[in-house]
Order: structure tokens, then C-alpha cells, then sequence
């Protein structure tokens, strides 16, 4: 099992009654597993991680607290959050120190583990200002660590910017003045259910950091890519535009095996019926279409690159494709979770 990849995939209740869960696949496997052992019933699966070093170990974040388990998803133990219940967003291990773990969840807040997730500490409030009022409570959506400031930790929020931690998360500073600085222009403004048009720029789903541009943090939020060069002070928009009919920015990944390479999930909006993976191999400057032959019939979720094989990256989309290639994107595979599944929001593998 130690040389088998696994993908998973995590979904939340839908309008048409699909369900929420966690499944998984052998790749080269057509049968996903829905993985309910220790799982609560309903529990709806927003993140999940699989560990750097250990594939057998996974981490994922519902709405009813964080689970782990160390046998690839067969049996989840419940991680003794200081909240036990919390609605748990984004998990994320530190690059560096893999004994040091962080969870975000909504209110926005973040927990911190230093013992590879057998204890949880509550981070104090981040105490940023309320700037939209949105119709569900704000929620850490990404966390991330600079590698060359190993303290130095980003998270992004949905609805409410981004934010930044020069000491582990023991405090925490408002990185979103700038961000509300886009909403002056008009291209920038969007309002869907706050009272603010500021809300699109501030809608934030995904953070990412490479250790081949120190000091700078990329963003991907509803109104496309952003980028910072100086630890979160000032962005600038990274155009992404210019190379994709599609902006909506959803997920952000930087290479485990390349940090000038990123990936980004990209769709026309949330509620869409088409969605992409982008790859940049210049850290950000320029961006090309990855999935080749790829046709998604909704919003592209979540993309994962491998941890161990850079030649395999996974994506999925809001409808339950599951996409992947093993051939550094060349060809590309499809698979659909089971019917009866929920809105997906995560991908993974490992």
C-alpha cells in the first residue's frame, strides 16, 4: 500500500439533496471508497491534507472539527481541537517543521499544533475588522508558511482578505487595506450577498508561498490572482486574465518538487459550467493552460500536485470530476464520484 497513490476527494451537502463525505481511490482504481469510519453522521468535508513525509497519514477539516487518520482515510480518530466541534476549513503542515501543524475554521480562527496534531492551541483573535458582512460567518480558507521565515504564516479568508503572523499565529496583522484599494476601479468591484462591493476582492479561497520569490504571497480570490512582494504591504494583479478566459481564482498550489511552478484552479465563477488547471513555471509571471482535453461541466474545485512523483497532479471540480494525469500533464483521466455526492470542495492524494 506504501507504493500506491491514493486520490481523495471531499464533498458537502448540495441543493439536490447530495451528501456530504470523504471518498478515496487507488489510482488506476475505478471504485471510489466512501471512508465513514469514526466520522460523525453528516459531517461535511471542506479540507483535506495528506501528510508530506507519510502517506498513510491524512488530515481533514469538517463541519463537525478535525480527524486524522493513520491508515490512508479506513479509520478516523477526532483531533482534540480546543473546539471540538469547529467547522474546520484548511489544514495545513508545516514546510520546515512537519511536527507543527495549522487548522483554520470559521469565525475566523487558528489553531496550532506542535506535536504533529496530538495537541491543539486556540491563536488568539485575529481581531481584524469586519469589513463585509456576508450571509455565513467568515472562515480561514488557506494557511500557509513562508519557507525562508519559518514563523512567518499567511491565511487568506472568506469573505474578509488576508492576513499574516510573523510569530506562529500568537499574533496576527491585517494584510487587506490594499486588497480594498482594487475595489476603487470598477473591474474590481463585486457584490453578490454582502453589503459592500468591495466583497470580491476580499473573497478569498486560496494562499500560496514559494521558496523561489522570499518575501512575496500569491492570493487567488473570486476576482482572479494577486500577488505581493513585500510579505502582504501591496498587491498587484497578476493578470492572470491574459492568458485565461477564466479568473475566478479557487485554489493555489505551489510545487512540492519546483517552487518556481504553481497551479491554479480556475473557473468563470462559482456557479459556472466550466472550470481548468493552470500551471506557472516562472513563480507566477505567466500562466498556460495544464489539462489538456479536460472538460469540466462546473467550477474547478481544488488542484493537487503529488508530494513524491511530480508528474502527477489531480483536480476536481464542484460536481464530483475527479481529474488527474500521471504523465506531467500529457494525457488526462476522468472519474466521477459516486451518485448521491454533494458540492465538492477538496482534492488530495498521496
Amino acid at each position: 500500500m506504501a507504493d500506491t497513490t491514493h486520490i481523495y476527494a471531499g464533498a458537502v451537502k448540495s441543493a439536490d439533496g447530495g451528501k456530504g463525505g470523504v471518498f478515496r481511490r487507488a489510482a488506476g482504481d475505478a471504485r471510489w471508497d466512501a471512508l465513514t469510519d469514526g466520522l460523525p453522521d453528516g459531517a461535511e468535508v471542506h479540507a483535506i491534507t495528506v501528510h508530506p513525509d507519510d502517506p498513510d497519514t491524512v488530515f481533514i477539516g469538517t463541519t463537525k472539527g478535525a480527524y486524522r487518520s493513520d491508515n490512508r482515510g479506513g479509520r478516523w480518530q477526532r483531533l482534540a481541537l480546543p473546539d471540538p466541534g469547529a467547522d474546520v476549513w484548511s489544514i495545513t503542515v508545516h514546510p520546515t517543521d512537519r511536527r507543527t501543524i495549522f487548522a483554520g475554521y470559521g469565525p475566523v480562527g487558528v489553531y496550532r499544533s506542535d506535536d504533529g496534531g496530538e495537541r491543539w492551541t486556540k491563536l488568539p483573535d485575529p481581531g481584524l475588522p469586519d469589513r463585509v458582512h456576508m450571509t455565513f460567518a467568515c472562515r480561514v480558507m488557506r494557511l500557509d508558511v513562508e519557507p525562508s521565515r519559518p514563523d512567518e504564516v499567511y491565511a487568506c479568508i472568506e469573505a474578509n482578505g488576508a492576513m499574516r503572523s510573523r510569530d506562529r499565529g500568537e499574533h496576527w496583522e491585517d494584510l487587506t487595506l490594499d486588497l480594498v484599494r482594487f475595489a476603487e476601479q470598477e473591474k474590481y468591484k463585486s457584490r453578490i450577498v454582502s453589503q459592500t462591493e468591495i466583497e470580491g476582492m476580499l473573497d478569498g479561497h486560496a494562499l500560496a508561498c514559494s521558496a523561489a520569490a522570499p518575501g512575496s504571497v500569491f492570493l487567488a480570490n473570486r476576482m482572479g490572482l494577486f500577488r505581493s512582494d513585500d510579505q502582504g504591504a501591496h498587491w498587484r494583479d497578476a493578470e492572470v486574465g491574459r492568458y485565461s478566459p477564466m479568473t475566478y481564482g479557487r485554489d493555489l498550489r505551489t510545487s512540492p518538487h519546483d517552487p518556481k511552478v504553481l497551479y491554479a484552479a480556475l473557473s468563470p465563477a462559482f456557479r459556472s459550467g466550466d472550470g481548468a488547471v493552470y500551471r506557472s513555471d516562472d513563480v507566477g509571471k505567466s500562466w498556460k493552460r495544464f489539462d489538456r482535453g479536460v472538460k469540466a461541466d462546473n467550477t474547478m474545485m481544488g488542484v493537487a500536485p503529488h508530494p513524491r512523483d511530480p508528474r502527477q497532479v489531480y483536480a476536481v471540480s464542484k460536481s464530483g470530476q475527479v481529474f488527474g494525469t500521471t504523465d506531467g500533464g500529457d494525457s488526462w483521466s476522468e472519474s466521477r464520484l459516486p451518485s448521491g455526492t454533494g458540492d465538492c470542495y477538496a482534492v488530495a492524494c498521496g
